[in-house]
C-alpha cells in the first residue's frame, strides 16, 4: 500500500512539477557549455548527475572501488567528503575526476574550516563562539580563508553557514553549530561567512532549511517534530535565508523536519515535500539557486521510504542535488521508471542537470585541473590562518558578570590566588598562562573540606571549568562541582571561566556569589591565552552572547573589561613579523645543541607589548634527561644587574636620593678614606670608575688543596656559618664584608676609561640595603617583581621553587666541588648568600620580558608606574660614546661602530644586557621589539664559550629584526 501511495502523490505532484527551462545562465559561453555537456550525456547520466554521494579518504580499497564504481559506471555528479586526511583525500580527488566523464562536484561539511572532516587541517571556531563575535569583517575574512583552503583542496562546496536560529538549549545536533538565538545575529554572521566563502569562488550553502533550531531530536536518528505556525517559521527561522537569498546564496540545504503547517501529510519529511521545497523556496521566496537535500541516508527521511524511491520523491519535490543517496543504481532505475510512466518529465530533468552544470562551469570546472599535491599541508596551514584565529577568540571571549570590577584584576602586590579546575579536559595551556601572568597555585583536593581548609589564605580564587572541545561533547558539570562552585564562592571571591558552550552555565542556578564569569566558549589553547588574559587585563573582553543562560544573563550581554598593560600573547603577523621567518631561531636554537653550545635554552620575542614567540629548547643537560620548559628558571648571571639593581638606582636618582656626581665615599664609608672616595655614580655605571675587571674573592677562602677551608667553611648550618654557598656547604658570615673592604683596598687601573666590573653593582647592593633597611631579594620582590607579576624572579630559588625546574650551571671542580644546581653560579654572588647585586637572580623568558617591557614603556608597566620616562631616557643614553664606551647608565648599548653585543641591526637607543651563563635581554624603542634568550651554556664546564663565539644570541636578533614588515 505503501508503494502505491507514493505512486498516486508523485503522479499529484508531477501536473504541477513540470519545470521551466533552465535559462538563469551567466554568459553566452556558459550557456554553449552546458548545453554541449548536457547533449552528450544519456539519459541515465544526466540522471547520475544529481547524485552527490558519499567518499572517504580513511577507508579502504573496497570503498575506494565502490566510489570508483559510481563515478566510472553511474556519472555521478559529484562526491562529499567525510572523514580522513587532506593529501589523501586531494589523491583521491584526482583518481575519482580522472575518470568522471564530466567533472565532478566536489563538497564538504567545513562549518569551522575543512577540519570538520580532515585531519591536518585548520580549525577555526565554531559558529556559536563566532556568534559572540562584534567586529563581522573578522567573521568574512574567516570565510575567504576557508575558500581558499577548500579551493586548495578541488573543492567547490562548503556546506556552510549553519543559517539555524538555535532557540532550543537542548538541541542535540546544532547547538555549537549555530550561531545563536537572535536570528538578527545568526544572520549577519552567516551573510558575512557567506560572502567571504563566495567571493573566493567557492559555492556556500546554507543550511538546514526551514530551520533545525528549535528541536530536541537528532534528525540522523529520528524525524523532529516541530509543531509551529506558518507565522512562528515566517518570523523567525525563515528570516536568515530571506536575507542570504537577496544577498545572492548560491545553494541551500533542505533538512528532514516535520512540519506540519508546511507540509500536512503525516510524518513526511520537508526535504521530500513538493509544497516547501517548490512551491515555498522556490515559489513564495522566489529561490533559484541550487537546492540539496539533506543526506539521504539519515533516518530522519529514510525512515519512511526506500532507496531509490526517497531519491526520486526528493527530486520530484524541487531539490536538484540528492546528497548521499545509499544506492545510486537503484534510484537511476526508479528515475527510468518515473520517467517511462510521465512522472518525470525531459524538461523536470533538464532543468535541474543544466543548474547543475551551469554551477560546475561558473567554478571552473569546464577546465579541470587536477589538485597540485606540492607543498600542500603547508598550504593549508599558513601562518596568516594563526594570525586571524587569534583575532576571532579574542573578539569572542565575553565576561557576562563583574561584580565591583574584579576584573582585571590590577594590583597584584596583596593577592594570593588559587586556580581550581573542574571539567574532566586538559587545563594546562590555561594554567601556564595564568602562571605566567602572576603567582597563581593550583589547588587539587578530593573533598569540599578540604579545599575550605586551603583557601583560608587566598585572596582570589579562579575556578576553570574545562569540557572536550568537540561540538557535539557533553559540556554538564557534575552535581559535585555544582555544589562546590557555590560553596567556595561563598566564602571567597570567585572568576570562573567557563571553557564551554554557554548552555552549560543554565546549570548554574544562582550566580549571586560569583563575583565574575568569563565564557571563553571553547577548551584549546588561543581560547585558554585569551582568557587569562582578560583575568589579567591584557586586553579587554569584548564578546556578547550570543544564546541566553538566564533572565539575568540573555542573549547579548557582555560587558568590555579594561586593559592594564601587561604583556598580551598574538601571533608574529599580528605583530607586524613574519611567522615563517622567526621558524629560523628553531634552526639556530638546534645548532646550538647540537654543537655542544648550551644542553637547553628559552626564547622569547615580543613586539608592541606582545609576546610573539616563546619556545623552551633542548634539555637541562645533556643527559637529556629533563626537556626545558617556559617555565623553568635560569640562572640569568649578569641581567641581575638591569633587573634587579638598576630599577631601584633609577628609582634613587628620580627620588633625589642619588645624583650622577654622588660619590662613593658618601654612599659607603668603607671607601670615605680611600683612592675611591670621589668616584661618582655616573663613572660608576658607565664602567667607567677604574675598578679592576674581576677579583676570585672565592680563592683566599681554599686550603692548601684548593678545597672550602674550615676556617671559613661548614658543612652544615651553624649561626656563625649561615650563608649558603651550595648544597652541604655554608660561609662565614663576616665574608660579605670582606669582599666590600677587598674592594676598597683593590688598586684602581691607571687610566679612567671603559672597563667592565662587576664592583658598581656588587657596591650598590650594599649600599641599597644599608638605605633602606631590607636585604636586595625582599626589596626587588616587594617594590618590583610582585607588582610586575614576575613570581618565577628570585635570588635563591630553592627557597621557593624545586630543583626540578632550576637547569643546573656548572660542574663546579675549582670551588665548591658540585654540581651547581639552584645556586648561584658567580662565586662572589654564592659568597653574599646568593644575594647580590651583579649576580644571583634566577628567573624565566616570560619574566625578563616583563621588565624589559616595563623599560621599553619608560618605567610603566601593568598599571603601576616604577619611574617616569624622563628617568629612563637618562639612564639610556650613551654618555661616552665619543670617547669609545658604549655603555648606558647601568644599561649595555649595542657597539658604536662593530657588532656585539648585539648583532649590527637594532638601533642605537636599544638596550638591554647579557650574562656569563648564556643570557641575554635586549629591547628596542624603534621596533617596540623585546628579546629574551636564557640558558646554562656554562654546564657542565664554563671555560670554553662557543655561544659567544659563534654569535648565536646575535644571529637569533638578527632573525628577529629581519622577520620586521616593512610597511
Amino acid at each position: 500500500m505503501r508503494l502505491y501511495a507514493i505512486f498516486f502523490l508523485l503522479l499529484v505532484q508531477c501536473a504541477f512539477a513540470q519545470q521551466a527551462s533552465f535559462n538563469n545562465y551567466k554568459t553566452p559561453d556558459e550557456r554553449k557549455w552546458t548545453d554541449s555537456i548536457y547533449n552528450s550525456l544519456s539519459f541515465e547520466e544526466r540522471v547520475g548527475q544529481l547524485f552527490m554521494v558519499a567518499a572517504y579518504s580513511n577507508k579502504d580499497a573496497a570503498h575506494v572501488q565502490e566510489v570508483d564504481k559510481l563515478v566510472r559506471d553511474y556519472k555521478v555528479g559529484g562526491l562529499i567528503f567525510f572523514q580522513g586526511g587532506p593529501v589523501r583525500q586531494a589523491k583521491l580527488t584526482n583518481r575519482y575526476q580522472a575518470v568522471a566523464k564530466t567533472p565532478m562536484f566536489i563538497g564538504i561539511d567545513g562549518e569551522w574550516g575543512l577540519s570538520m572532516r580532515l585531519d591536518s587541517t585548520y580549525r577555526y571556531p565554531w559558529n556559536m563562539t563566532l556568534g559572540a563575535i562584534q567586529d563581522l569583517h573578522l567573521i568574512e575574512t574567516m570565510g575567504e580563508q576557508m575558500a581558499m583552503q577548500s579551493k586548495r583542496m578541488g573543492i567547490q562546496f562548503n556546506f556552510a553557514p549553519v543559517l539555524d536560529v538555535n532557540v532550543n538549549p537542548k538541541n542535540p545536533i546544532i547547538g555549537n553549530r549555530s550561531f545563536g538565538e537572535d536570528k538578527v545575529n545568526v544572520t549577519e554572521r552567516a551573510l558575512a561567512l557567506m560572502k567571504g566563502l563566495q567571493s573566493q569562488g567557492v559555492y556556500a550553502t546554507g543550511k538546514h532549511f526551514p530551520g533545525h533550531g528549535d528541536t530536541a531530536t537528532d534528525s540522523h536518528y529520528s524525524l523532529p517534530y516541530l509543531p509551529f505556525t506558518t507565522q512562528r517559521l515566517e518570523d523567525l527561522e525563515f528570516y536568515p535565508y530571506k536575507r542570504l537569498f537577496n544577498e545572492g546564496l548560491a545553494s541551500i540545504m533542505v533538512a528532514h523536519l516535520n512540519v506540519p503547517s508546511i507540509e500536512p501529510t503525516e510524518n513526511y519529511p520537508t526535504s521530500l515535500s513538493y509544497n516547501v521545497v517548490t512551491n515555498i523556496v522556490k515559489g513564495e521566496m522566489g529561490y533559484d539557486g541550487l537546492i540539496f537535500t539533506d543526506a539521504l541516508n539519515m533516518k530522519g527521511a529514510s525512515n519512511y521510504m526506500q532507496p531509490g524511491e526517497i531519491d526520486l520523491e526528493a527530486f520530484l519535490a524541487g531539490n536538484d542535488v540528492l546528497l548521499f543517496a545509499e544506492n545510486v543504481p537503484v534510484a537511476i532505475e526508479k528515475f527510468k521508471e518515473a520517467y517511462a510512466q510521465n512522472v518525470l518529465t525531459e524538461e523536470r530533468l533538464a532543468y535541474s542537470v543544466k543548474k547543475i552544470l551551469a554551477y560546475k562551469y561558473r567554478a571552473g570546472l569546464n577546465k579541470y585541473k587536477s589538485i597540485d599535491l606540492t607543498h600542500l599541508y603547508s598550504d593549508l596551514n599558513e601562518y596568516i590562518y594563526d594570525d586571524l584565529n587569534y583575532k576571532l577568540y579574542e573578539n569572542a571571549v565575553t565576561v557576562i558578570k563583574n561584580d565591583n570590577t574584579v576584573l582585571p584584576i590590577r594590583s597584584l602586590v596583596n593577592e594570593k590566588i588559587a586556580y581550581i579546575k573542574m571539567g574532566d579536559a586538559d587545563n594546562t595551556d590555561f594554567v601556564e598562562k595564568l602562571q605566567s601572568y602572576a603567582d597563581v597555585t593550583v589547588l587539587e583536593e578530593q573533598t569540599l573540606p578540604l579545599y575550605k581548609e586551603k583557601l583560608k589564605d587566598f585572596t582570589k580564587v579562579i575556578i576553570g571549568f574545562h569540557k572536550a572541545d568537540g561540538a557535539w561533547k557533553n559540556h554538564n558539570f557534575t552535581d559535585a562541582e555544582l555544589e562546590w562552585i557555590s560553596a567556595i564562592a561563598k566564602v571567597k571571591p570567585v572568576i570562573l571561566a567557563a571553557f564551554v558552550k554557554p548552555y552549560a552555565l543554565m546549570q548554574i542556578k544562582d550566580f549571586t556569589n560569583i563575583k565574575s564569569v568569563v565564557l571563553a566558549y571553547q577548551n584549546n589553547a588561543i581560547a585558554s591565552t585569551v582568557a587569562a588574559e582578560v583575568i589579567f587585563g591584557a586586553i579587554g573582553s569584548k564578546g556578547k552572547l550570543p544564546v541566553s543562560i538566564n533572565n539575568s544573563f540573555t542573549v547579548n550581554t557582555g560587558i568590555e573589561t579594561e586593559t592594564t598593560g601587561r604583556l598580551a600573547f598574538t601571533t608574529p603577523g599580528n605583530a607586524g613579523m613574519d611567522a615563517a621567518k622567526l621558524t629560523q631561531i628553531d634552526l639556530l636554537a638546534q645548532k646550538a645543541i647540537d654543537g655542544k653550545m648550551t644542553p637547553g635554552m628559552q626564547v622569547l620575542v615580543a613586539r608592541n607589548g606582545k609576546v610573539v614567540y616563546q619556545k623552551s629548547f633542548g634539555y637541562h643537560t645533556y643527559e637529556k634527561e629533563t626537556p626545558v620548559t617556559n617555565s623553568d628558571i635560569y640562572d640569568v648571571a649578569s641581567l641581575t644587574k638591569v633587573l634587579s639593581t638598576l630599577p631601584h638606582v633609577m628609582q634613587m636618582y628620580e627620588h633625589g636620593k642619588l645624583k650622577m656626581d654622588t660619590k662613593l665615599g658618601s654612599m659607603l664609608s668603607e671607601f670615605k678614606n680611600t683612592d675611591k672616595k670621589d668616584i661618582i655614580l655616573k663613572d660608576m655605571l658607565l664602567h667607567q670608575a677604574r675598578f679592576q675587571p674581576w677579583m676570585p674573592f672565592y680563592v683566599a677562602t681554599l686550603d692548601s688543596t684548593q678545597h672550602p677551608s674550615e676556617k671559613y667553611y661548614r658543612d652544615h648550618y651553624e649561626p656563625e656559618f649561615p650563608l649558603q654557598v651550595a648544597e652541604m656547604l655554608y660561609l662565614r658570615k663576616d665574608y660579605p664584608d670582606t669582599i666590600v673592604k677587598r674592594i676598597a683596598d683593590s688598586k684602581l687601573l691607571p687610566k679612567k676609561q671603559y672597563r667592565y666590573s662587576d664592583f658598581t653593582f656588587i657596591l650598590l647592593k650594599e649600599y641599597l640595603e644599608r638605605v633602606k633597611g631590607k636585604p636586595l631579594d625582599v626589596l626587588s620582590d616587594e617594590e618590583f617583581y610582585k607588582p610586575l607579576g614576575a613570581a618565577h624572579t628570585t635570588y635563591n630559588p630553592l627557597r621557593k621553587w624545586d630543583m626540578s625546574i632550576i637547569p643546573p650551571t656548572e660542574i663546579d671542580n675549582y670551588f665548591r666541588y658540585q654540581v651547581i644546581q639552584g645556586y648561584v653560579h658567580d662565586m662572589a654572588a654564592a659568597m653574599e648568600d646568593g644575594v647580590a647585586g651583579h649576580a644571583g637572580l634566577f628567573s624565566n623568558s616570560m619574566d625578563v620580558a616583563k621588565i624589559m617591557q616595563m623599560y621599553l614603556n619608560g618605567g610603566e608597566y601593568g598599571g603601576h608606574r616604577f619611574f617616569t620616562q624622563q628617568t629612563f631616557d637618562t639612564f639610556n643614553t650613551c654618555y661616552g660614546c665619543e670617547d669609545g664606551n658604549r655603555r648606558g647608565l647601568g644599561l649595555d648599548k649595542p657597539q658604536i661602530e662593530n657588532p656585539g653585543p648585539t648583532c649590527d641591526c637594532v638601533s642605537k637607543s636599544s638596550f638591554g644586557h647579557t650574562g656569563f651563563t648564556g643570557t641575554m635581554a635586549w629591547a628596542d624603542p624603534a621596533t617596540g621589539v623585546v628579546y629574551v634568550f636564557l640558558s646554562n651554556r656554562t654546564y657542565p664546564e664554563a671555560t670554553e664559550n662557543k655561544l659567544s663565539k659563534e654569535n648565536i644570541r646575535e644571529d637569533i636578533q638578527k632573525v628577529i629584526q629581519e622577520s620586521i614588515i616593512q610597511n
